[in-house]
């Protein structure tokens, strides 16, 4: 059953945001302040929302504010990527906030405008083949560098670092990004909300005939980075591959042509983080905390996350995966797709999950031991989680299915940084209702 058939189901109406209409030249070529309200009315403005006391690890000591408290001449509404990389490029550490109006292309050029002279795809896929080049090395030459060149260029004109005390919020139910990578970079007190975040497309994925037993094409580039960043509130975003699904993909040798990387990486020290109210559809890699089992001198006590009403729908893995952090995953609603499947849950290096109260729609055939995953030896808490509208004991169920990767009780802590909890019964209805962009916030 896709989103909008259960969507029918329900009655209520979702909210379209309240916001300013954007002033005259909102297309000009440089962002410009917003003219402010005749009366301020912080409250029914989501541009000056902040984060509720008590909301997830996002809330612990200062909370999280953004930019609510900007001042006139640091309100700024944007709709170019142009206009959107100036606006955050502004000096100052002072509050701001960025209202995003309509969808903001990063890549309206088309490939070709990254291409490094002398860069020949034809000539890459002919130099690679594997009957030329084998599977014991990793590729290397002329072409490669070309493409690594061509690479780097997306990279620059892509992605974009997102200041400290920042808001960046969508105006209306139909805001967004495409092709996008936004850098929360070694900051503090960032808030991103009501944005249709589609994921970026790598031009020029690199084939590495050495990973796994065929080679495969790997890519860069997420949506969203959390890296060595404090006080994080995400909220009310849909994160997706839009107009370019996986299954629209090409294959060369063999194996598909990958473009995509994560939706949300939340990496390398990144502490304080709540992710609430978001919707992550359609993808393959899709949440990743903590990146790598070597990296806990910098993730060792941080890493601490809330992921809360969150709808995961037909997405094949890492709904989150998590290493090193306490994670209070609770009340999201998890929509499993009959193939492709891998696992929801990824209990990795030192990890200290806490599952609870979680609504799980598994299609035929798929069992629910497959919903945790055994990455390392972690300790995972699950309790109350509903599968297919039954109470069911996930790790009981795993452990029965899986005995070469049983997977140990209690995680060693308890969430106490919650403001509703909602029994899983009624999660389906009320995420897919409220959950992603253009709805209520």
């Amino acid at each position: 059953m896709n989103r909008r058939t259960r969507l029918g189901a329900v009655a209520a109406t979702a909210l379209a945001l309240t916001v300013t209409a954007p002033a005259a030249g909102a297309h000009a070529a440089a962002p410009h302040a917003a003219a402010p309200h005749a009366a301020p009315r912080p409250a029914a403005d989501p541009a000056r929302a902040t984060l509720p006391a008590g909301d997830g690890w996002a809330s612990e000591g200062t909370g999280t504010t953004g930019g609510a408290a900007a001042e006139a001449s640091r309100v700024f509404t944007v709709a170019t990527w142009e206009e959107f990389r100036a606006a955050l490029a502004v000096p100052g550490s002072e509050p701001r906030i960025v209202k995003v109006v309509g969808t903001l292309n990063a890549t309206a050029a088309g490939c070709g405008a990254f291409e490094a002279p002398g860069y020949d795809f034809a000539r890459y896929l002919a130099d690679y083949d594997p009957a030329v080049w084998g599977y014991e090395k990793e590729v290397s030459g002329p072409q490669e560098e070309l493409r690594a060149a061509s690479a780097t260029a997306q990279g620059q004109a892509i992605k974009v670092k997102v200041p400290a005390n920042t808001t960046i919020v969508g105006v209306g139910r139909h805001a967004g990004i495409t092709g996008g990578s936004l850098q929360v970079q070694g900051v503090d007190n960032v808030v991103v909300r009501n944005l249709t975040l589609e994921s970026p497309l790598d031009c020029f994925p690199q084939w590495d005939p050495t990973d796994g037993a065929t080679g495969a094409w790997n890519s860069e580039y997420d949506s969203l980075v959390v890296y060595g960043s404090t006080h994080v509130w995400i909220d009310h975003n849909t994160f997706t591959d839009g107009a370019h699904p996986d299954s629209s993909l090409p294959s060369y040798y063999g194996e598909v042509y990958q473009q995509h990387d994560g939706e949300l990486d939340v990496v390398r020290g990144a502490d304080l983080v709540t992710v609430s109210w978001n919707a992550f559809t359609d993808h393959d890699k899709t949440l990743m905390i903590g990146n790598s089992d070597s990296a806990g001198a910098t993730d060792r006590g941080k890493l601490r996350v809330t992921l809360h009403h969150n709808l995961f729908e037909n997405v094949v893995e890492r709904a989150p995966r998590v290493r090193f952090g306490q994670v209070d995953a609770y009340n999201n609603h998890f929509v499993v797709p009959s193939s492709a499947y891998a696992y929801s849950l990824g209990v990795g290096q030192e990890s200290q999950l806490f599952a609870e109260k979680n609504a799980f729609t598994l299609a035929g055939g798929v069992p629910a031991g497959k919903i945790l995953k055994k990455w390392k030896d972690a300790p995972v808490t699950t309790v109350g989680n509903y599968v297919n509208g039954r109470l069911v004991d996930l790790l009981a169920v795993h452990n029965t299915q899986f005995p070469e990767e049983q997977l140990r009780a209690d995680a060693g802590w308890t969430p106490v940084l919650r403001t509703r909890v909602d029994h899983p019964r009624v999660v389906p209805a009320l995420v897919d209702h409220r959950a992603g962009a253009g709805r209520a916030c």
